[in-house]
């Protein structure tokens, strides 16, 4: 847990869209800490340092409420459809050791053979990893995969001490030709033969 991930909060007394609105103009997030059976807290989260932090899958923020430190998990963020700014972020609370389930981004690495395209059919994997050690991605190579190939959730290698909460047979990449690539092939052959023809 590195020092970047802390951030100091300032608990809310005030709700509702008029006052969300004058923190968000303030510079600030608004956000609800919840979790562990405890009462849900509302908090002002500090804009830029936390829109950095969270542009990064599955953050984990070391938040100090009123000089206590708490660990919490970045579950949710509302972001305006149209200015992209975050509006409201739900926070999980999470305890060191605890296990978490979490959707974590797939990397794909390398070409394909020559001719082929791969198509990603599932952009993330749920897995079920400690809290502390949320992996930022998983990365998946697809050096020399030839067309009909196939890739599922069962042979992507995870991180140590991540378990997979997906089906085993969930696709996750398929290795075609393109349809235009086919067509184009096609034609050559339908005009070679035409030319033996003659």
């Amino acid at each position: 847990m590195s020092e970047d991930n802390k951030v100091v909060v300032e608990l809310r007394e005030n709700f509702g869209k008029g006052f969300a609105r004058r923190l968000r103009a303030a510079g600030k997030i608004p956000a609800v800490i919840y979790g562990h059976g405890t009462e849900p807290q509302h908090v002002a989260l500090p804009g830029h340092q936390v829109t950095l932090l969270i542009r990064r899958a599955n953050a984990l923020l070391d938040l100090d409420i009123a000089g206590a430190s708490q660990l919490v998990l970045v579950k949710d963020v509302q972001r305006d459809p149209v200015l992209q700014i975050v509006e409201h972020i739900d926070l999980l609370v999470v305890k060191k050791g605890e296990r978490v389930h979490v959707e974590v981004p797939v990397h794909v690495i390398g070409e394909t053979a020559p001719g082929t395209i791969f198509n990603l059919d599932a952009a993330s994997l749920r897995l079920d990893v400690e809290a502390t050690h949320i992996p930022e991605n998983v990365v998946v190579d697809v050096t020399g995969r030839e067309e009909g190939a196939h890739i599922y959730a069962a042979d992507i290698a995870l991180p140590k001490g991540a378990a997979l909460v997906d089906e085993p047979d969930l696709l996750i990449i398929g290795v075609s030709a393109p349809a235009g690539a086919a067509a184009e092939e096609d034609e050559a052959a339908a005009e070679e033969g035409a030319a033996a023809a003659e």
